[in-house]
């Protein structure tokens, strides 16, 4: 369960980003609680500073994955990082210091998203170099694992803080909090590092990832059912912040357990993506999509407070399932040197949609019900989940057919929805 962590360089990391996540997810609340306070109550401005914070994703990620196959992974890390550490401290400066307003979060939000745009599709090729092929599903189980044993553990604490001595300190800590991640890369043994294949400097290398998915029917309608799950049934920080505020009349504490419960489900399936002994398939990413979708519908419905923690445990379980089972069939199905622009567009899909889904969705909840986020987006999932099943089941076919007249003979039944590289 725990193979990759045999490796020196990945302890490293790994240790170094729990304290760093735990920071990071600290912050998100802080700054969703701030933006409510600012805005009396606003859930389209929630949604403004999302897009201006995943709205660079639908620019950079992709030039993100260029420079990932193109150039050390570890030290374009450092710099992300660094940039990171000082949005938080910007902003937990002029929260401490009573002068924030309104713009300096929209501001501060969009400089973070062109760092992070970056800094997504470097972190996530690079996890190969630290493991290798062979412990590579394991690793990227276990990355989940971190991330939302953070996503437990800084909500809690954001929220208890947020009480106590309100959000500019919240920020200030996350600033510090990066000191750990960036230590770990620097005491990584580059010797030690997996090495493979970089792309040559060229022209027209983001055509050519773009063209690479495109060629590939299996990656194609994977990466569009990302986009539209992401865009609008991950609206979590979003629809729980609103939730709590507006529906159930509670503060920041409250909205902090509803991010911790989602979490504790996110954890549950991690920890079962770790043990999985086998790749992943596309039958298990489409599965996962439809439950997702089918139990945000039911979080959405539920009359009260307690069904909703209850609930959103399993749909932090399925949504856990469904990205790490992507990530795991993108990875291990594409060429080395086409892995960073692959991750790339991956997190263009998964991020890139949030300026479109969250103001839509902000405005749903101010105008209709604070519910309405996630009625819309577990519907939308579970579309998109019955589409991507009947495009491949269609698609395989097809492809039967083809074969047949070719070999003019019958060929056995396929696994339809198994990777096809």
């Amino acid at each position: 369960m725990f193979a990759a962590l045999h490796t020196r360089n990945y302890r490293l990391w790994a240790s170094g980003q729990i304290v760093s996540l735990i920071g990071t997810w600290m912050q998100r609340v802080a700054q969703d609680w701030l933006v409510l306070t600012l805005s009396g109550g606003n859930g389209f401005a929630v949604g403004i500073v999302m897009a201006l914070q995943f709205g660079p994703t639908l620019i950079l990620s992709v030039w993100g994955g260029v420079l990932a196959d193109r150039y050390d992974k570890r030290k374009l890390l450092m710099i992300t990082q660094a940039f990171a550490a000082a949005c938080g401290l910007v902003l937990g400066v002029l929260d401490v210091g009573n002068v924030v307003e309104l713009w300096h979060v929209y501001v501060i939000a969009f400089i973070l998203g062109c760092s992070s745009a970056i800094d997504a599709p470097v972190r996530q090729s690079f996890t190969i170099e630290m493991v290798g092929e062979k412990t590579l599903a394991n690793a990227i189980a276990l990355n989940s694992m971190t991330f939302n044993m953070a996503r437990i553990i800084g909500p809690a604490i954001s929220g208890v803080l947020i009480t106590f001595v309100g959000t500019g300190w919240v920020f200030l800590i996350n600033a510090v909090s990066f000191a750990a991640v960036f230590g770990a890369l620097v005491a990584m043994r580059a010797k030690d590092l997996y090495s493979v294949e970089r792309a040559p400097r060229a022209k027209g290398q983001v055509r050519a990832g773009f063209a690479y998915v495109w060629g590939r029917p299996d990656l194609r309608v994977l990466l569009a059912t990302i986009f539209m799950v992401s865009t609008f049934g991950l609206n979590f920080p979003l629809s729980l912040a609103v939730l709590a505020r507006n529906s159930f009349g509670s503060g920041a504490d409250a909205y902090g357990l509803l991010s911790t419960t989602l979490a504790v489900g996110t954890l549950l399936g991690a920890t079962l993506a770790a043990r999985r002994a086998t790749a992943p398939r596309l039958r298990l990413f489409i599965g996962a999509v439809l439950g997702f979708g089918i139990f945000e519908l039911l979080v959405g419905l539920m009359p009260n407070y307690i069904l909703v923690a209850v609930l959103l445990i399993p749909t932090g379980a399925l949504n856990l399932t469904f990205s790490t089972s992507a990530m795991n069939i993108l990875q291990m199905s594409v060429p080395s040197d086409m892995r960073g622009r692959v991750m790339g567009i991956y997190m263009l899909c998964f991020l890139g949609g949030t300026p479109i889904g969250n103001p839509v969705l902000g405005w749903l909840a101010d105008v209709v019900d604070p519910r309405a986020p996630l009625i819309v987006g577990g519907v939308v999932s579970v579309a998109s989940g019955l589409f991507a099943a009947v495009y491949l089941l269609r698609h395989n076919n097809l492809r039967v057919r083809v074969s047949r007249q070719a070999t003019g003979r019958r060929l056995p039944v396929l696994d339809v929805l198994q990777i096809q590289p």
